[in-house]
């Protein structure tokens, strides 16, 4: 019986059909014995980061055609402009297809913070990597990233040893980075909307550049801001509808899964997860846009692939941890 399902039990009671409906919620254990449900948020040690658990179910993946908002591309060995007879459709966010996660899984609320990776390579691990806290700014000065700022110039090798790390920590190797479709789950979070927060939004509740926008609409647009830097995880009106926060923008976040072309049409999360397991990729998935970028690339279906060796100024990282059934409760 599914977790987070209606149902219905007939019962014959004296010759009378009776149908009953009862919610049922999945209960998780943790390593600790406490026990956690759907979309409850828990931290499992002090640094540790924060994870909200994901209801199971499915979505379709990927970027409708036309979802874009690139005022030009480029086509045929040239500079086009998009036209309802020539529209953008971005070769490599499709096909859209169903799938469903079937692995229990809670998210990061958060992108891994500077303040948690240090107290990782303080406690000896993340290989002592001391990550840049700073990103240069155009005509100001270097913007100070620490505390509660994602943390950046990390490499996916790097993200790899932080959940080493964790997983020391609890006790249990549960923790990993998303795959890119348990990524997408999360941020749209029941939603198919081309942003975590929606049809449209504003650069109050996504961290992209206004200025670079307004080329890609090929409009003014003196609502948006360009800010140049990340901004701390607890700031900005963020969240999704399931509490997690700067899945639209802020910095790119490094996913578990291979690059390709194209989606390769995998319909379960394992199955996304074994072909992620990949030891010999060359690139990586990276999903969410970024504070230097257009609102294009916020977009829940655009996607990028980076060196796995890469340490960006605008990229960081969230976590995921794999969760184990405890019982099912009515």
């Amino acid at each position: 019986m599914g977790s987070g399902l209606l149902v219905s039990k007939c019962l014959v009671l004296s010759g009378v059909l009776c149908a009953l409906a009862v919610t049922v919620k999945a209960q998780y254990l943790l390593e600790d014995g406490s026990e956690v449900t759907d979309l409850e948020m828990f931290q499992e040690c002090d640094v540790c980061p924060e994870m909200i658990v994901l209801p199971l179910g499915e979505f379709t993946m990927g970027g409708p055609p036309g979802e874009s908002r690139e005022n030009v591309h480029w086509g045929e060995g040239e500079i086009r402009y998009v036209t309802p007879e020539d529209p953008y459709i971005a070769y490599h966010e499709g096909p859209l297809h169903r799938v469903e996660i079937n692995i229990p899984v809670a998210m990061g609320q958060n992108e891994v913070t500077y303040d948690q990776w240090m107290a990782c390579v303080q406690d000896g691990g993340c290989g002592g990597y001391i990550p840049q806290d700073y990103v240069l700014q155009e005509n100001a000065p270097r913007a100070i990233i620490r505390g509660k700022h994602p943390v950046i110039t990390v490499s996916y090798e790097d993200a790899l040893t932080y959940t080493e790390w964790l997983n020391k920590k609890v006790g249990a190797d549960v923790y990993r980075l998303p795959t890119e479709a348990e990524w997408e789950y999360a941020a749209r979070a029941g939603t198919q909307t081309p942003f975590a927060q929606g049809e449209e939004v504003t650069t109050d509740q996504v961290n992209f550049l206004g200025s670079a926008t307004e080329i890609m609409l090929n409009e003014k647009r003196p609502d948006l801001i360009s800010r140049g830097k990340p901004v701390p995880v607890d700031e900005m009106d963020a969240a999704n509808g399931w509490g997690l926060r700067h899945m639209s923008g802020n910095v790119v976040e490094r996913t578990l899964s291979c690059w390709t072309e194209r989606h390769e049409g995998w319909r379960t999360s394992s199955e996304h997860l074994k072909h992620a397991l990949n030891p010999f990729c060359e690139r990586r998935v990276a999903k969410g846009g970024a504070y230097p970028a257009g609102m294009d690339y916020s977009r829940l279906g655009a996607r990028a692939g980076p060196d796995p060796k890469n340490r960006s100024s605008v990229a960081g990282f969230r976590v995921l941890r794999e969760l184990s059934f405890e019982e099912q409760k009515e």
